[in-house]
């Protein structure tokens, strides 16, 4: 399995357009691409993190329930064109849906790592709060395979 994005390679710069107001963007989603799942996927998840030790794990965006037959997120999707099933969560913005980087002004460029997970179930019940370390418990287990694509920003 593979995960790609349009937008921005391996640890390149993520385009504003994808970023934040706050930060000199437009909050537009990022569009995420992945083949070759494992035979059984019975769903996919998607989640963008910033790990970077001021963000502790800041949730972008976090995605459940994605059918298996799908194959990537449109750019600007979040809350506008998602696959039929799929849930968007809640993210540390408080917010249901994407929300790009926005990174403290002099903390250095963050880290924000896309990760799409294949999983043996066609259904994920999670609606816990925006804790990474909660949305692995809920998929413990559950994995087949993940894969991540980095991209970086800062102010």
């Amino acid at each position: 399995m593979e995960i790609t994005s349009k937008a921005f390679k391996e640890m390149e710069r993520i385009p504003d357009r994808h970023v934040m107001p706050a930060a000199g963007g437009e909050n537009v989603s990022i569009p995420l691409a992945w083949t070759d799942p494992p035979k059984g996927t019975g769903s996919f998840a998607v989640t963008i993190v910033d790990p970077h030790p001021i963000a502790n794990d800041w949730i972008h965006w976090m995605v459940i329930n994605i059918p298996p037959n799908v194959r990537s997120l449109d750019e600007g999707a979040s809350g506008h064109s998602m696959p039929s099933g799929a849930v968007e969560l809640m993210n540390s913005f408080g917010k249901r849906g994407y929300g790009g980087p926005q990174p403290p002004k002099g903390t250095g460029e963050h880290p924000y790592v896309c990760t799409i997970y294949a999983l043996n179930t066609d259904t994920l019940d999670f609606e816990g709060k925006p804790v990474l370390s909660e949305f692995k418990n809920a998929i413990r287990g559950k994995v087949l395979e993940h894969r991540s694509v980095t991209g970086v920003f800062g102010k």
